[in-house]
């Protein structure tokens, strides 16, 4: 059974419910997964005064542990069509892993929400995978093999290149993620641990092939 890691930063709650279902859909796909956060830089106020988020249950990770996993599906909000200073400054401190190349050939896959429908969800996404090609992870999106993408009667998130939900309805109100978003990441959890479980057999078919 293949390890994976969802790793997310959520100030709100959108990028939480995602993981959780990303999480769910891992474990379908016969994983054993577990759901961490990056840590908050915000100032304590400043995220009381901002509405943060603040009983979020997951633990905190650490930058080692990841070396630790067979796939890591992280989740960041969408800042200005990148990913969000939590995530990015997380990704900074992997320079000992990046160093000893302990992060080649494992499955990374992005997960990502903005506040409107062209907020950048796609940048943000694209622009992860560039993070993950530099620390040598295999890139797995969303395909279209989920057809919730195709669906054109409700604005919704997803795209191939991963799970994605709006946090905000249009009118300055709150959005939580969809029916059909929450599928999406689900979807792409399964398939996460499904690849990696794929190339976890095969190489354990060619360390015994020559051995």
């Amino acid at each position: 059974m293949v390890k994976i890691l969802v790793l997310y930063y959520s100030s709100y709650g959108h990028v939480e419910a995602l993981a959780h279902a990303v999480a769910d859909g891992a474990r379908q796909g016969g994983a054993e997964v577990v759901v961490k956060r990056v840590p908050e830089l915000v100032p304590h106020e400043v995220a009381v005064q901002s509405g943060y988020r603040l009983d979020q249950q997951a633990p905190v990770a650490t930058p080692a542990e990841l070396a630790d996993y067979d796939a890591i599906v992280f989740g960041t909000p969408t800042r200005f069509g990148n990913m969000a200073a939590q995530m990015k400054n997380f990704f900074d401190r992997l320079g000992g892993l990046w160093a000893r190349d302990a992060l080649v050939g494992k499955v990374g896959s992005v997960f990502t929400s903005t506040g409107s429908q062209h907020g950048g969800q796609e940048a943000t996404l694209l622009s992860s995978h560039v993070v993950l090609l530099h620390l040598g992870m295999l890139i797995v999106g969303l395909p279209y093999t989920f057809k919730g993408q195709n669906r054109m009667d409700e604005v919704t998130g997803c795209s191939p290149y991963g799970a994605s939900t709006l946090a905000d309805d249009g009118q300055g109100g709150d959005r939580q993620p969809s029916a059909n978003e929450l599928a999406g990441a689900r979807f792409q959890g399964r398939h996460v641990a499904e690849v990696a479980n794929l190339l976890a057999l095969g190489r354990h078919r060619l360390e015994s092939a020559t051995a």
